[in-house]
């Protein structure tokens, strides 16, 4: 079969890499479509995955309109050149129309049920939905839910080992306490009128941390000139293990909130926008959600105060992967059965529950 599978976003990558190496062990084909984002290629050429250069997309609602049709003509030129069978992504609208165009399927996964611009981009275009069980909104019949979370396409334990290099790298001695903050940039759709820290509570609530543990920042876009040095530098790859070696996680970001939940470290996560996920970890004890920044100097105080912290949360991960099935088996299935497997998951939608 000829996947053509488009990428927006950093975790996107994460989300398909192991799929498509699996895959192409299967005798199926690839063509993968990328943002132009410097770490999206980064990622790309680390695990070995061609790719082709898609442009850099636009920073508000016009420029945004504008690159999706820019984007669209392009991606369908490519399409008619490689003739996929189907077409695969993470709610990306480009995949999505271009799929229409071209009289193929387009399977999307995705997991932020309160995207409503993003998915109304792609889901009326799109023949088959898949999302996590905690996913919130129904798009009916094309809709089928898996009992897991996209991360763990990457982070369960048997795919991924941390490197306690880290340490040495991020300037510490080994098994010396840290946190990190993660600032985003506000520009994706679903960002769109929501908030996390301001300016002032960032340089304030960072210093004050600071001056107990030692603190280092992930941003999306550039920081205060008195929190510059905080940033963190290590390569992109290696994030997941300075995640899983952190000793809190205080952050805008989703993504990363629960990557640490994937990863048995506790999470604060800060953002007026919430989702399915979200809750369920939140419910599993894996994450604190707070809506605005009230209370949060208090909740890190008190879980830093816990020195059997790292054990419990560790111990909630384990009771939510047991539950929890494994999501690129299931994925690989999906695809690969393709269009059986839909069939099946139609007429019985418990069947991806044997992937645990």
């Amino acid at each position: 079969m000829k996947i053509f599978i488009d990428i927006g976003h950093p975790a996107h990558v994460h989300y398909f890499r192991n799929f498509i190496k699996i895959m192409e062990t299967k005798g199926h084909t690839f063509f993968v479509s990328a943002r132009n984002r410097t770490i999206i290629h980064y990622l790309l050429d680390k695990y070995n995955i061609p790719f082709w250069d898609r442009g850099k997309g636009g920073n508000n609602f016009v420029g945004k309109f504008i690159y999706m049709l820019q984007a669209d003509i392009k991606i369908l030129k490519k399409a008619k050149e490689f003739k996929p069978d189907i077409f695969l992504s993470f709610a990306s609208p480009y995949a999505a129309h271009v799929s229409k165009l071209t009289g193929k399927p387009h399977i999307a996964l995705t997991d932020t049920d309160t995207a409503k611009l993003g998915i109304l981009s792609f889901a009326p275009f799109t023949k088959y939905i898949i999302t996590p069980k905690s996913f919130k909104k129904s798009f009916g019949i094309k809709h089928t839910r898996f009992d897991g979370f996209m991360e763990l396409c990457y982070l369960r334990p048997q795919d991924f080992i941390p490197d306690n290099k880290i340490y040495k790298e991020l300037g510490l001695k080994e098994n010396e306490p840290y946190i990190i903050f993660r600032f985003v940039s506000w520009l994706a759709n679903h960002d769109i009128g929501q908030f996390g820290f301001t300016k002032k509570s960032k340089i304030e609530f960072v210093k004050k941390i600071n001056n107990r543990i030692k603190v280092f920042i992930s941003s999306e876009g550039p920081l205060p000139n008195e929190l510059e040095p905080f940033r963190i530098r290590v390569s992109p790859e290696k994030m997941h293990s300075v995640l899983y070696y952190a000793n809190l996680y205080i952050g805008e970001g989703a993504t990363m909130a629960s990557e640490c939940a994937m990863l048995g470290t506790p999470a604060i996560y800060v953002n007026s926008l919430t989702a399915g996920t979200i809750e369920e970890q939140e419910n599993y004890g894996l994450l604190f959600s707070y809506r605005n920044i009230y209370g949060i100097i208090e909740k890190a105080e008190e879980l830093l105060n816990n020195p059997s912290l790292k054990s419990d949360i560790l111990s909630k991960r384990n009771k939510m992967l047991s539950d929890k099935i494994n999501v690129n088996d299931f994925l690989i299935w999906l695809i690969d059965q393709y269009p059986d497997s839909l069939e099946i998951l139609k007429n019985n939608p418990d069947y991806s529950l044997k992937f645990k």
